[in-house]
């Protein structure tokens, strides 16, 4: 049985241990679900932390929960990090017919005038980014910068959608999709396996329809909000020779920076990396944030 002056130790170290996590974690506040609605739509979104706003999308077929690890470190950064889930997920709506990119940028601006206080950093992953643009064309007001992560160039290799349907078609071989998602997904080394899961493959229609309206043309050569363009090293969407085709569009409009050992699922293979880029312009938009 230890004496009483060893529990007393051990309580004391316990009470200065939890004091020291509870102040490393004072700014970041557990994942909550929102449930938003306007009219017949319901849009589910994860909150976490608090301060200015940020806005994460996900890729094509993915909801947002891929930003799980990512949303953790910007929230404990001392923001409040918006997480809707696209249509179709989670307990959002479903896709309806018809649905555009301004649909789902008009998801995201219904969010950020309920949950953000009107504006909002927005970050978007590959096809996330379409929406990202879309909505600062069409909502500027709400849109304090947009951040675009493994944005593919505005022309790319032409193999790579038909190795996506099959990375993201569940009743493929598993050897076959694992193959697919280390050549389109995954930087050598990196765990492809862990996005054998996930996928929304019944709604691929469906996005890929919206993706046409509007036309690339209108919102690729256009930003009202600055932009930073993250982009991964060993991504085969994004090849390094197209890497500045946006700033060399848009000028001083937009920040370049390359995250190493990583492809185009770079959300998942550095979360930390993403997220301190994220967060380190965000404060480099405004100085006096603290």
């Amino acid at each position: 049985m230890k004496s009483t002056s060893t529990l007393k130790h051990y309580a004391s170290l316990m009470f200065v241990t939890a004091t020291l996590f509870l102040g490393a974690c004072a700014s970041y506040v557990p994942t909550n679900h929102v449930l938003l609605a306007q009219g017949d739509t319901t849009i589910d979104v994860v909150v976490d932390g608090a301060g200015p706003a940020v806005v994460l999308l996900p890729s094509s077929q993915r909801d947002s929960l891929d930003y799980d690890e990512v949303a953790r470190l910007i929230a404990a950064k001392g923001f409040k990090v918006l997480r809707p889930q696209p249509r179709g997920m989670g307990r959002s709506s479903p896709p309806p017919a018809g649905m555009t990119l301004s649909t789902l940028a008009g998801d995201v601006a219904l969010t950020i005038e309920r949950l953000g206080d009107g504006q909002a950093v927005v970050v978007g992953h590959a096809y996330g980014h379409w929406v990202a643009r879309v909505l600062d064309m069409e909502h500027p007001q709400l849109v304090r910068g947009v951040v675009i992560a493994g944005a593919a160039s505005k022309v790319y290799p032409s193999w790579l959608p038909a190795a996506l349907d099959v990375a993201s078609d569940p009743s493929k071989p598993e050897a076959d999709r694992l193959d697919a998602l280390k050549k389109v997904m995954f930087a050598p080394g990196n765990d492809a396996r862990s996005w054998l899961d996930g996928w929304y493959s019944q709604w691929r229609a469906a996005y890929r329809s919206a993706a046409l309206s509007p036309a690339k043309d209108r919102w690729f050569n256009q930003t009202n909000a600055p932009v930073l363009d993250l982009s991964a090293e060993q991504d085969p969407w994004r090849p390094a020779s197209t890497r500045n085709e946006l700033k060399d569009l848009l000028k001083e409009k937009v920040t370049v920076q390359t995250i190493s050992n990583a492809s185009h699922a770079l959300i998942i293979e550095q979360p930390q990396a993403v997220a301190d880029a994220i967060t380190i312009w965000i404060r480099s938009l405004d100085k006096t944030l603290k």
